[in-house]
């Protein structure tokens, strides 16, 4: 196995290879022969998933100077060392799936950095250097023990895609609502109580999947023409408990959807929620009233604050 993986790796060399693939290999530690000499000055692309990796040599951006994209996915890797950081043409980085406990502050040198896939590891924080990465596009990390989510995340401005699926989160950062060219956020299966009320007013922001969030009962209003997932939410309910919610005009009588008939009790405050039904059905029933017509609004499982009569 050894013979052949420097032959491998030999060839590269000589025939100056942009990719190289040692994936499956059972890799305990960084091949040698990729570090003599002077390095593969031409390799592009490195793939070594699937081995037992556990850290990065220092000397790994000396040897690989040319490397755009590092693929690591499932390893041992513990700790991303400071060496990463010299990797300064470096576009992907897969460190999914590995033992991963500290992300070193140096990644925020990887200024040509476009996806960072973190997932699946053990980290409980991400450093603020994250924020200096400019050319972000695509953040996951998913799987993870993180109770909030890095510190100036809001300065990715290239940022398109950010996966925070089962971690410990208990908000959305405001902040988070500036990132100008965000268009898929996914927080799903963590604590989240509350979203930020101007969540979705970027016109960008399309997709947002907050599943499995039992603690969340409402969504804000700038939602209710995006893509939501939301199953799972809220505190569960007796179906005996509930009423139905209808409109009725005239002879008309038209009820709610089951998925909004568990709007609130008495003693709950109005939640954003409620607001999205509201404009939601007004929308659906205007072509059905014309001028004069008076609409009624029985909402008897819902606060008085929410009742209301409507007269056009």
């Amino acid at each position: 196995m050894a013979s052949e993986l420097c032959k491998t790796i030999s060839v590269a060399r000589l025939e100056k290879h942009k990719n190289l693939f040692l994936n499956y290999r059972n890799l305990h530690h960084f091949p040698l022969e990729l570090l003599k000499d002077e390095g593969l000055q031409y390799l592009e692309r490195l793939y070594m998933k699937r081995n037992s990796l556990t850290t990065l040599p220092e000397n790994l951006a000396q040897k690989l100077p040319n490397l755009v994209e590092l693929y690591l996915h499932s390893n041992n890797i513990v700790v991303v060392p400071e060496a990463i950081g010299s990797l300064v043409k470096l576009q992907c980085l897969d460190l999914s799936d590995n033992a991963l406990e500290i992300v070193c502050p140096e990644i925020g040198r990887l200024r040509a950095l476009r996806h960072l896939r973190l997932a699946n590891n053990q980290l409980q924080f991400l450093p603020p250097e994250v924020g200096d990465l400019k050319e972000l596009q695509t953040l996951d990390i998913s799987t993870n023990r993180l109770l909030t989510l890095p510190e100036r995340l809001h300065l990715c401005l290239s940022l398109q895609y950010l996966t925070a699926d089962r971690n410990r989160l208990w908000c959305v950062p405001r902040h988070l609502c500036q990132l100008p060219s965000l268009n898929e956020l996914s927080m799903a299966g963590n604590r989240l109580a509350f979203l930020p009320l101007d969540l979705g007013r970027s016109r960008e922001l399309q997709y947002v999947y907050v599943d499995n969030n039992i603690h969340l009962k409402g969504l804000p209003s700038y939602l209710y023409n995006k893509v939501i997932g939301c199953n799972g939410c809220g505190a569960p309910i007796q179906v005996s408990e509930v009423k139905l919610l209808s409109f009725s005009s005239g002879q008309l009588t038209v009820f709610l959807p089951a998925e909004v008939k568990a709007i609130g009790t008495e003693n709950d405050h109005v939640l954003p929620l409620q607001e999205l039904a509201m404009r939601s059905l007004h929308h659906t029933y205007h072509s059905f009233l014309k001028g004069g017509q008076l609409l009624v609004l029985w909402l008897t499982a819902a606060p008085p604050s929410v009742c209301r009569l409507l007269t056009y």
